[in-house]
């Protein structure tokens, strides 16, 4: 899929999996909940590049995954995050040839791909996140808490 594609299509809606449909090993999942602060950032990063590293996945998947997690870290600090005693919860999970990571934060405002022109600084991370990614959307909050999560997923090409 190109990243005009992706772009043009926007979010999708959080994909609906049935129990047992994709196994998930405590290997292949990782989870930390940080405080919704930019200088977290370089800490959400160093788990991402630690746990994908870990799990021996293709360094163009490691970046890609990286620079996308960033990316929705980032939007949620800054659009999600009302109060300064919020937390952010960076979620991975590998499972067979596919990577989902989901940023969660505590505020209902749904993020909105904006068409950026070349001088604005900023509103360009989620054209970033669909042109790294196989697919991004956006689900619900989990039960009994407040917000919503962000996700994309990238296909782990050349892996066993």
């Amino acid at each position: 899929m190109t990243a005009s594609r992706a772009h043009r299509r926007g979010p999708s809606p959080s994909p609906q999996h049935v129990a047992g449909v994709l196994p998930m090993t405590r290997h292949g999942l990782a989870r930390t909940t940080v405080p919704a602060h930019p200088s977290r950032a370089a800490d959400v990063r160093g788990m991402v590049a630690e746990h994908l590293t870990r799990l021996r996945l293709p360094s163009e998947c490691l970046d890609a995954a990286v620079l996308a997690t960033d990316e929705l870290f980032a939007n949620a600090v800054r659009h999600g995050s009302p109060d300064p005693r919020d937390t952010i919860t960076v979620t991975l999970e590998h499972i067979g040839h596919e990577l989902r990571v989901t940023v969660a934060d505590r505020s209902s405002a749904l993020p909105r791909p904006r068409d950026t022109g070349g001088a604005e600084e900023s509103g360009r991370g989620l054209a970033i996140v669909a042109a790294l990614s196989e697919d991004w959307g956006i689900a619900p909050p989990d039960p009994g808490t407040m917000g919503k999560k962000v996700w994309f997923t990238l296909a782990l090409r050349g892996m066993p």
